[in-house]
């Protein structure tokens, strides 16, 4: 058996695996440098172009088109896309309202004008385009071709709670609850893809409960903050109801809403792909 190539002579899915990240570093390493030497930022736009970049020059290697990632850009692409809005906002919404109803949280008003929610936007959409082609893109559909959908589901979520750890917000209090969070919601997301055979549900979902969780109701993204429509009161210091300065992704509420939507998407069968 040769380790480099299947039985019909293309080069085995874990080696694509291997020029991913050759390629992505290739990219990476350099820009970096740059930055540290001239004190630039590589801000989410620069990742999101760069994940981009390396996607495509991967599937221009295999001789494959760009849209065996995306999916077809279609009608039902975008439609696809608009569902992923809601689940993402009801992902965010529903245990925000429930810390409401508990006594747990209020919000007063902030002074966020429209140009900075819009800049908002604009980040929040390419730090969903940056992960979910990073995570579910072309190593994800590698991973699934040369194993299986769960090994590709556990593997992705490993790598993806790995990159969302390491912030000082998460502390010892909420480190159980978001990182099984984090874990799941990766599931969540690679199982919107699978159902789909798309990134625009998986896009969708990640943007909007960015959007809706940071710059709308205030509360932490995965332990960033940064103004915002609406400024959370917390009138409690049980960080594992609300999450604490992290964000709903390490309260249990959110928790709770994360597998409530696994459970659905497991559940839900497409008409149209």
């Amino acid at each position: 058996m040769n380790i480099f190539l299947n039985n019909i002579g293309q080069l085995r899915n874990i080696w694509w695996v291997a020029v991913f990240f050759g390629v992505l570093a290739f990219f990476t390493v350099p820009i970096i440098l740059l930055s540290q030497t001239y004190k630039w930022e590589v801000a989410y736009t620069h990742q999101s172009v760069i994940v981009l970049a390396v996607s495509w020059l991967c599937q221009l290697l295999r001789k494959r088109p760009f849209t065996e990632l995306t999916g077809a850009i279609n009608f039902i692409w975008f439609k696809h896309f608009l569902t992923g809005t809601v689940i993402g906002a009801a992902l965010m919404l529903s245990p925000a309202v429930f810390l409401y109803l508990g006594g747990w949280v209020s919000w007063q008003t902030s002074s966020l004008d429209d140009s900075l929610l819009l800049s908002g936007a604009v980040i929040f959409l390419a730090v969903a385009v940056a992960e979910e082609f990073l995570f579910r893109g072309f190593l994800f559909q590698r991973l699934i071709e040369g194993f299986c959908k769960w090994s590709a589901q556990l593997i992705m979520a490993g790598y993806f709670l790995l990159i969302h750890i390491n912030k000082p917000e998460f502390t010892v209090s909420i480190k159980p609850l978001a990182s099984i969070n984090i874990f799941l919601a990766s599931i969540m997301f690679g199982l919107a893809f699978i159902k789909t055979r798309s990134l625009a549900m998986p896009i969708g979902i990640h943007f909007m409960a960015n959007l809706v969780q940071g710059p709308i109701l205030g509360f932490g993204v995965s332990g960033n903050e940064d103004s915002s429509l609406l400024q959370p009161i917390f009138h409690t210091d049980l960080e594992w109801i609300t999450g604490g300065n992290f964000g709903l992704e390490g309260s249990l509420p959110g928790l709770f809403l994360v597998i409530v939507c696994i459970l659905l998407l497991h559940r839900w069968q497409p008409s149209e792909l």
